[in-house]
């Protein structure tokens, strides 16, 4: 699992945003291209009105594309619904440390003990277990990371990790073997990010 150290808060110009990341994924299949700027001068474009927000949703969709084997943007292009919005969450967790990180340490460890009940607690806790680890979060304005907490529930929800950004009802994953086989053959360690136990994830090491 090779990742960025630091925590990026530039999530907050896109959340999950699964069509456009297929959309993309898709013409870059199509154009035989692994360059994805390519792509957006071949002339795919999002519905923003706003060309400069464009670019930016395009950079993030971008940055978090190159993330993704060969194999995972097969199943984000090809996959059923359920495995496209998984490998996509999968490609937002492999570009920001500050997702992945609350996901493992703090979904993950609360269905591990049978609570499926996200708190507002919860995330303070994480919060304040990083800032001495990553002090990068200090220089953000308080506005740039209540927008990113908003943000990061928005992307949990449409990726069917929890109900909705409201309630934050913890939900179970079932990931279909094509997906299980594409993040074992790149370090089965990806598997945390849908929940799995370490025993479980030994298992598929064999």
């Amino acid at each position: 699992m090779t990742i960025e150290s630091k925590y990026i808060l530039s999530f907050t110009a896109a959340s999950l945003r699964l069509n456009e990341m297929v959309k993309v994924a898709l013409a870059a299949q199509d154009n035989g291209s692994s360059d994805l700027n390519v792509v957006k001068e071949s002339g795919v474009v999002f519905g923003s009105v706003k060309n400069r927000t464009t670019d930016r949703e395009f950079r993030e969709i971008r940055k978090r594309l190159e993330k993704l084997t060969h194999e995972q943007k097969n199943i984000l292009i090809h996959g059923d619904l359920n495995s496209q919005k998984q490998i996509a969450f999968l490609a937002v967790c492999k570009h920001y440390a500050f997702i992945m990180d609350y996901t493992i340490e703090v979904i993950r460890d609360k269905v591990l003990l049978f609570d499926y009940q996200l708190h507002e607690s919860d995330y303070n806790s994480f919060i304040n277990s990083k800032i001495l680890l990553h002090p990068e979060l200090e220089e953000f304005s308080e506005s740039t990371r209540k927008k990113a907490k908003q943000v990061m529930y928005r992307i949990l929800e449409q990726a069917g990790i929890i109900n909705n950004a409201v309630e934050k009802t913890i939900q179970p994953q079932i990931l279909q073997q094509d997906v299980i086989n594409a993040l074992v053959k790149e370090d089965p360690v990806w598997l945390k990010i849908f929940m799995m136990s370490d025993r479980d994830i030994k298992q598929l090491r064999h």
